[in-house]
């Protein structure tokens, strides 16, 4: 790649910026490489992790409330312990399901699929 420069200068109210070096580049071309297997369209993206979001339920308190929780606090949320948790991808519920335990770890088994529409907005799977 070869460089070119030149030196410009400016009038500005701050001496110390008086003067500005710019570089103009030559760029080359691109070598091409072949890929081994290539990918196109959704392939390209079927590895791309995703933060998925899982929600137990809601609760409001008030400042006074939040400045006294200490160890052992416990907070009431808005649903019952039946009542399934919701599972989200960038604010979009994509799912609902039942908390369980696999292995000693948290786990979510999935009830229903919801498909989103071009608003945003989840739409029941059927």
């Amino acid at each position: 790649m070869a460089q070119t420069a030149e030196t410009i200068e400016q009038q500005t109210s701050d001496p110390q910026n008086a003067k500005q070096t710019v570089q103009s580049a030559e760029l080359s071309e691109a070598e091409s490489r072949p890929q081994a297997a290539a990918q196109t369209g959704i392939e390209l993206l079927l590895d791309v992790a995703l933060p998925v979001t899982v929600t137990l339920g809601n609760a409001e308190l008030p400042i006074q409330q939040v400045l006294q929780l200490s160890p052992g606090s416990v907070i009431r949320l808005d649903k019952s312990i039946d009542a399934p948790v919701e599972l989200f991808v960038k604010n979009s519920k994509f799912a609902t399901g039942s908390v369980v335990v696999v292995n000693g770890k948290f786990g979510i088994k999935i009830k229903e699929l919801f498909s989103v529409d071009s608003e945003g907005l989840a739409a029941e799977n059927k």
